[in-house]
């Protein structure tokens, strides 16, 4: 099934959606819900973020790749991460496919996309095995981590190198029923592809992650783990377009302005 959360005039709404059709949902994908009789084309109805979370999750550095060529940059040698620690984001940060990413006038020209999967929790857990840890995901959504990576390693937090206002699109809905070990991640920017990959090359999968976060955190329904990018990131300017896209899913796409 595929999961949206949409706006029609000054109304919010859950929905699901069939081909270019929206069917509106009383309740939500983690509560009882029920078709209504209300459908409306897709291509009428504003998308907004597909679920708002009770905890945003990151996974962070979990591609080598990225690892090694974010090292190089900084002429160092590459050190991998040799557990699935995680790390939190703010959702006030969060935009939905196609709202714009805004970036301060204040910021350097280091402002970088990072595509990744986003796994939406559907049920609470604690203490979870390995082998049963996709059985409390609901579905999976599409983000990008946008960075500035001056203020990532000059401040003392990841206050606002991550979680500027805008900074972590995501969308543009959730789709349930995936393996991830089957997803490839896709970046485009202004329509030319920067980087390709394969979700099962993380360092660290979904189920490892999600693992060891509930022998210590309770997870709940709602909540998001993004999972982390890979390869090399590219500077953002005025007026770029940037677009992440895994098949089965769709495409996060995403207009970028620069304050002046």
């Amino acid at each position: 099934m595929k999961w949206c959360r949409f706006q029609t005039g000054q109304r919010v709404a859950h929905g699901l959606i069939e081909e270019d059709t929206v069917t509106e949902v009383t309740g939500g994908p983690f509560d009882s819900d029920t078709r209504t009789s209300t459908t409306v084309p897709l291509s009428s109805v504003k998308l907004l973020v597909p679920v708002i979370p009770p905890t945003f999750y990151a996974a962070g550095v979990n591609y080598r790749a990225h690892v090694t060529e974010m090292a190089r940059r900084r002429g160092e040698k590459p050190e991998f991460p040799p557990r699935a620690d995680v790390g939190y984001r703010a959702n006030n940060a969060l935009v939905a496919t196609d709202e714009p990413i805004v970036i301060p006038k204040d910021a350097t020209e280091q402002v970088q996309y990072e595509g990744e999967l986003v796994v939406v929790i559907g049920k609470r857990g604690k203490r979870i095995a390995e082998a049963e840890a996709l059985d409390y995901v609901f579905g999976y959504t599409i983000g990008n981590d946008v960075s500035e990576r001056t203020w990532q390693r000059g401040d003392r937090t990841f206050w606002r190198g991550k979680n500027t206002d805008t900074f972590k699109p995501m969308g543009p809905w959730i789709v349930t029923g995936l393996d991830p070990d089957d997803l490839r991640v896709t970046i485009r920017l202004n329509g030319k592809a920067m980087f390709s990959y394969a979700v099962k090359d993380a360092i660290f999968g979904v189920r490892q992650f999600i693992s060891r976060m509930s022998q210590y955190l309770t997870l709940y329904p709602g909540d998001v783990l993004w999972m982390g990018t890979d390869g090399a990131t590219e500077n953002l300017k005025d007026g770029d377009v940037v677009e992440v896209e895994i098949p089965g899913i769709g495409v996060l796409r995403n207009p970028v302005v620069r304050e002046r």
